[in-house]
């Protein structure tokens, strides 16, 4: 298995989304400059949902339009349905992320239509993306739990999965949103669905509620994955799981991955940096490795 592990950096999206209060939009545009400049190679930059759903992130246009794109570094976008890829290809976007859950019950809630309705309702997204040569990721949610039904049947993963994968999807991460895994579950379910879709195709997204997401993600590296996504200063959480805290932190991740002998490409200094500058910026926790390395520095 190779030794290098992507990182998908979602904290400009997924850890911004639900803060309490409107960040500037200068301040959105800092944080995914600052964070390609460190060596992350993939950056979810905003998403283009409606602004009433999302209000944070209403200013997704502005954003993108504004951002001085790396070369060599992707700068995926998430995208509701078709207005929403239009809005994205409007100002420049040429990879996206659509998303659903394993658990009907989150899908409601969440997005206010079943499992079955959601795929359709991307369906034409991913005729649009693939007609455009636009690369295409598809998220999961509820992976290993559900703050509405509970436990979440492996098979449903899969079938979720699987769909995702038929319609076009190049890569499909696996969340646990309310961070309720542990690593011999986490195990199990990628191991699982990786019998229906590539190994090389899919990625694990871990929040980190009862402190497992290390645990699980090493779990999962030893499964075979090489795509993580987390979060710089473990911000985020989902506006529509009560009580799920932040991503997995990208610095803790990356300090991890060091000690295995893995390769990232990113420089841990300056992502510390970098968290310790956000954290500062929306009064916020920093990680436990960004404090650790800063103090030592």
């Amino acid at each position: 298995m190779s030794d290098h592990v992507t990182i998908v950096e979602v904290g400009p999206r997924d850890g911004l989304q639900n803060e309490p209060y409107t960040i500037p939009t200068e301040v959105k545009i800092e944080l995914i400059e600052r964070l390609a400049d460190t060596g992350l190679g993939v950056v979810e930059a905003t998403s283009f949902v409606a602004a009433p759903a999302i209000p944070q992130l209403a200013d997704a246009e502005e954003v993108f339009g504004r951002i001085q794109r790396k070369p060599g570094v992707r700068y995926p976008v998430l995208v509701p349905n078709e207005k929403g890829y239009e809005r994205a290809r409007q100002v420049g976007a040429d990879e996206i992320a659509v998303f659903t859950a394993a658990s009907e019950a989150f899908n409601k809630k969440n997005i206010n239509c079943t499992i079955a309705e959601s795929l359709q309702r991307f369906a034409p997204v991913l005729e649009r993306a693939r007609a455009d040569g636009v690369r295409v990721r598809g998220y999961v949610s509820t992976v290993l739990g559900c703050p509405y039904q509970g436990e979440v049947p492996v098979a449903e993963v899969v079938r979720v999965a699987e769909a995702l994968h038929e319609a076009g999807c190049a890569e499909i991460s696996l969340g646990d949103t309310i961070g309720v895994g542990t690593p011999a579950k986490a195990r199990t379910m990628l191991e699982t669905v990786a019998k229906s879709v590539p190994m090389e195709q899919l990625a694990v997204h871990f929040h980190d509620t009862y402190g497992q997401a290390l645990a699980n993600i090493h779990a999962c590296l030893d499964a075979g994955v090489r795509v993580v996504d987390s979060s710089v200063a473990g911000l985020g959480g989902c506006p529509y799981a009560r009580g799920a805290t932040g991503n997995v932190a990208t610095e803790d991740v990356v300090y991890m991955l060091n000690g295995l002998g893995m390769k990232t490409g990113i420089d841990l200094m300056a992502l510390a940096r970098v968290g310790d500058w956000i954290a500062g910026e929306l009064d916020r926790p920093r990680s436990r490795t960004g404090q650790a390395i800063l103090k030592r520095s």
